[in-house]
């Protein structure tokens, strides 16, 4: 009968398994028992052999009977700690396998408590010198090589697993309705006037002016054919012809005029009204109105979509080309600007102490957000320990200090009882 309730009892999973280093912790678990026990049986024996004896070998009785005494006490205690002494169910004992749980909760609330809390955390990145201690690391020609290669592969590896229709459903189902629904005019009039105030704009009107002015001295005959279809027809041809030949160059020569001079009539007249568009941008109803319309038309386009992917893919296909390669540009730019950086890290201090105060930062708000949760590890962890092996695999890790207390017990305790016995007589 009891073979089939052991049967059909459940096992339960060891969640402890032998690490390295564990058959050396046995043997010497065992060594220090039998040093233990050895000074048991040694005062046992004195004892037996010293029993009814008086004078000095009295003396050495009365220390034998509390080594003993020491000894046996002493065994108790530790015995205590991890199962029941010779299997008697005594109250207080096998306080690990019994109380395991209270004792993990308590150890998290100590780890908690002492720890992980935001000043000892702060302070031991401070005193770690992270920032410098990266910089060199960085600096280091073997180490920065393998971190670019690593972020490279990586990088090349993530854009490549990134699907076109992925990219597909973000464009035309996030990005592009959010572009409609946002109102983007007043944003883009404020653009437009920090670029006119900044006089950033001026480039692009120099590059159209120089493309217009190209494009009329090399199309002299299309230029004419266009003003000679807005002629009168009731002019001459001689005279049209004259006349069309002289609009043509002063239409170049005052193109070539706004071209050079910065300063010219037609390039302050563009510049006010890019200025006024700006501000009604922002300010007049009807012009946002109609900028939010040509935007809208404009988004709504089949082509924007498909442009987008396209650009997305001719992006992606070149990075990944480029990272790919170990002597290309992309691994060769970062590899430098990783030792730069590593270097600045290393030797700036204000830079150091500015990312010492972000990593304190940081460790501090990961402490008091997920603090307790890390101390939780410890409970729910013994928590799905069985007891007894619990017991067992700790006992194996500080049980060969803990036979120290029955070997000083047993010293201790004969020494003491040869003190009481001392006394005795000379009382």
């Amino acid at each position: 009968m009891s073979h089939v309730r052991e049967r059909s009892r459940p096992a339960v999973p060891s969640l402890l398994e032998d690490s390295i280093g564990d058959d050396a912790r046995r043997r010497a678990l065992r060594r220090m028992r039998a040093v233990a026990v050895s000074l048991l049986l040694l005062a046992a024996v004195v004892y037996a052999l010293t029993v009814d004896d008086d004078g000095a070998w009295g003396f050495v009785n009365a220390a034998a009977e509390a080594a003993m005494v020491g000894a046996m006490a002493d065994w108790f205690a530790v015995t205590a700690l991890f199962r029941h002494p010779l299997g008697i169910p005594i109250p207080h004992t096998a306080l690990i396998p019994n109380r395991k749980n209270t004792l993990a909760k308590s150890l998290e609330e100590f780890v908690g408590a002492n720890f992980l809390v935001e000043g000892a955390v702060r302070e031991r990145v401070r005193d770690a010198g992270v920032a410098a201690r990266a910089g060199a690391w960085l600096t280091d020609e073997k180490h920065s090589a393998r971190l670019v290669d690593e972020a490279a592969t990586v990088l090349s590896a993530g854009m490549g697993r990134v699907r076109d229709e992925d990219v597909d459903a973000l464009v035309g189902d996030v990005l592009i309705p959010r572009l409609i629904a946002e109102p983007l005019s007043p944003a883009a009039g404020q653009l437009l006037a920090q670029v006119v105030d900044d006089g950033a704009h001026r480039g692009l009107v120099d590059l159209v002016l120089n493309e217009i002015h190209r494009w009329l001295v090399s199309n002299e005959e299309i230029v004419e054919r266009i003003l000679a279809d807005r002629a009168p027809w009731w002019t001459p041809q001689w005279l049209d012809e004259r006349v069309i030949r002289r609009l043509r160059v002063e239409v170049v020569a005052w193109v070539a005029d706004i071209r050079d001079d910065r300063s010219h009539p037609a390039r302050l007249a563009f510049d006010r009204l890019l200025g006024d568009l700006a501000n009604d941008l922002q300010t007049d109803p009807d012009v946002i109105a109609d900028a939010e319309r040509l935007k809208e038309r404009v988004l709504s386009q089949p082509g924007v979509r498909d442009t987008s992917i396209a650009i997305w893919k001719a992006l992606r296909d070149a990075l990944i080309d480029a990272l790919d390669d170990p002597d290309g540009m992309v691994r060769r730019r970062g590899l430098t600007e990783v030792r730069a950086f590593g270097d600045r890290l290393r030797h700036d201090a204000e830079l150091q102490a500015r990312a010492d105060a972000y990593i304190e930062d940081a460790a501090a708000y990961l402490v008091g957000r997920y603090g307790a949760e890390v101390t939780a590890i410890f409970s729910d962890t013994v928590n799905r320990w069985d007891g007894r092996e619990t017991a067992n695999r700790i006992e194996l890790y500080v049980g060969r200090d803990l036979q120290f207390i029955r070997i000083n017990g047993t010293v201790v305790g004969g020494l003491v009882g040869l003190l009481i016995h001392t006394v005795t007589v000379l009382a």
